[in-house]
């Protein structure tokens, strides 16, 4: 009778193909000798809308920062369209993708340069507000985490249709709050994958 093949996370192994430029963590020279794929500036000359800085650091269950993680985001342009064939409208800003790809440093911190979305249909056609979906790879997980960053400044939120699928005492773990850097909007966003404070996330 054959054996089963041992389980496996899902990290750290991506950081060669995937995250080449280690946000940088690395001394210099260390770095793998190609270019990124995805970055964690989404950022192009075409793209309209409120340029964004989103900054945040990733707890583990004993509120420890988790210098390994790897998050995906993907997100609608200001005008609320995606760069997907499927989606329908026309895209003046066709260089701006949605997708990023950033990964945490010696502190736990990711960040990414982005355009603030614009809302988006939902279920039902209900619009859901301006939000990005984040996915999180890390050491000790056998499968990916989901999950949504909302912006405190949306009066929108109080009417999204997933958001409000939420209990009321644990949205806060998923709205990003407002502050200025150097004169530029910033947005925060930590994420807590267990314990204390933890982060919703969603079945996908």
């Amino acid at each position: 009778m054959s054996e089963l093949t041992p389980s496996q996370t899902v990290g750290p192994y991506y950081a060669y193909g995937l995250t080449p430029e280690g946000r940088k963590r690395w001394k210099p020279g260390d770095h793998y000798k190609w270019k990124e794929t995805v970055g964690d500036n989404l950022v192009t000359p075409d793209a309209a809308g409120e340029r964004i800085r989103i900054e945040g650091v990733i707890y583990d269950g004993d509120g420890k920062p988790i210098t390994d993680a790897m998050l995906e985001i993907w997100q609608a342009d200001a005008q609320g369209r995606y760069a997907d064939p499927r989606n329908g409208a026309a895209l003046p800003n066709t260089s701006f993708r949605g997708f990023g790809r950033s990964a945490t440093d010696d502190n736990g911190m990711f960040a990414f340069d982005t355009i603030k979305p614009g809302p988006v249909p939902g279920p039902g056609g209900r619009m859901q507000a301006p939000h990005i979906v984040v996915c999180i790879f890390s050491r000790g997980m056998l499968r990916q985490l989901y999950t949504r960053l909302y912006f405190a400044d949306e009066a929108a939120n109080a009417a999204d249709p997933i958001l409000s699928l939420v209990p009321a005492d644990r949205r806060a773990t998923l709205i990003a709050r407002r502050e200025t850097q150097n004169g530029k909007p910033l947005y925060r966003f930590d994420i807590r994958v267990q314990g204390e404070g933890e982060t919703v996330f969603f079945e996908i």
